[in-house]
């Protein structure tokens, strides 16, 4: 099975930025000595335990310190931003890095409200930008191909280029968690990624939908596809359950309309107090992860590929790290990557 990593660049409460973007690197510089597919960081905005806001940037940064994973985004919320400023950006990441880079895009904001009007509203973009949300995704593919897109103006035609000399083209996916996303991306003949991971549901539905609607294309001959899926591995089922409930915390409040901070230490996590309502959100969220040792682990993401008939999955490491540790790594999530690799390659 083919593995790949999914990175939200997470901030716990005793890190900085900086410190959050070293571990992130280390964990990168981890999966391309393992031999992990591709590695894959997302936009979120203003969100106090994320350090993910720019995909592009962050690319180029993991790009300049490994060779062999594939770089990309998990996603680029397109509505966010100009096509053309997209095309740009991805179609110099290809050129510095050839053959490594895909550009995973996404329709959702990435943001609570009040943060996405002042970085749409700033751009001068709002909702009509979703609903024009199919049209940009043409103008993009197009934008960054060698031909590029040919405007009618009055006195003639214009030409209009993400970069002038393309050799090569970074692989496009469309990302979703939705049957909009899986209707799009088949009717498009693009690769198409399940948001898994974020809710569990509409897994079967989507795929199914996706694949029985594909419209062969040449980004892709047949549907092509896999899922992603939170991951915390170590030598016992109990340190992996633990390392993963700060992740598992945080998504609860953020369910349940509560204030957000930066992830939590396991020694935090352990004490906190939930609601009932919070303690379900925790219990389903332990149920469809990847959680426990190496080798149950292994048994999980094996049974993933096989019920959703995909050879890759994405695992998104979530484990937090004890009091104590260097604020400049992430030891579990490094242990994550590694206790699969030696299992599973």
């Amino acid at each position: 099975m083919r593995l790949s990593v999914l990175d939200l660049v997470p901030v716990r409460t005793d890190q900085t930025t900086a410190d959050a973007l070293a571990a992130s690197l280390r964990l990168a510089q981890t999966a391309d000595r393992l031999g992990f597919t591709r590695y894959w960081v997302a936009e979120h905005h203003n969100m106090p335990s994320v350090g993910a806001t720019s995909p592009p940037v962050l690319i180029a940064y993991l790009a300049a310190h490994t060779s062999q994973l594939r770089l990309g985004s998990g996603g680029v919320m397109l509505p966010n931003h100009a096509p053309l400023a997209v095309a740009e950006q991805f179609a110099l990441l290809e050129a510095a890095a050839p053959g490594r880079i895909d550009l995973g895009i996404g329709r959702a904001p990435g943001s609570d409200p009040v943060t996405s009007i002042v970085l749409r509203g700033a751009a001068g973009r709002d909702d009509r930008d979703i609903d024009n949300f199919p049209e940009y995704l043409d103008h993009v593919r197009a934008m960054m191909s060698r031909a590029g897109v040919r405007v009618q103006l009055p006195d003639g035609d214009y030409i209009l280029k993400a970069t002038p000399g393309a050799a090569t083209e970074p692989r496009l996916w469309l990302l979703g968690s939705s049957m909009y996303s899986a209707r799009l991306a088949a009717a498009k003949g693009l690769p198409y990624v399940f948001a898994h991971h974020f809710s569990g549901k509409g897994t079967d539905e989507a795929l199914a939908l996706y694949r029985s609607q594909f419209v062969p294309s040449d980004l892709a001959a047949g549907p092509t596809t896999f899922l992603t899926a939170n991951a915390a591995v170590a030598e016992t089922r109990e340190e992996a359950t633990a390392l993963m409930l700060p992740n598992l915390h945080m998504m609860a409040r953020l369910r349940t309309g509560q204030p957000l901070g930066p992830l939590e230490l396991v020694e935090d996590a352990q004490g906190a107090e939930l609601t009932p309502q919070q303690q379900h959100i925790v219990d389903s969220g332990l149920k469809r992860a990847v959680v426990g040792t190496p080798v149950e682990a292994a048994e999980q993401l094996r049974a993933l590929g096989e019920r959703f008939g995909v050879d890759e999955v994405m695992v998104h490491p979530v484990a937090s790290a004890r009091r104590g540790t260097d604020p400049g790594t992430s030891p579990g999530r490094e242990k994550t990557l590694e206790l699969l690799a030696k299992e599973l390659f």
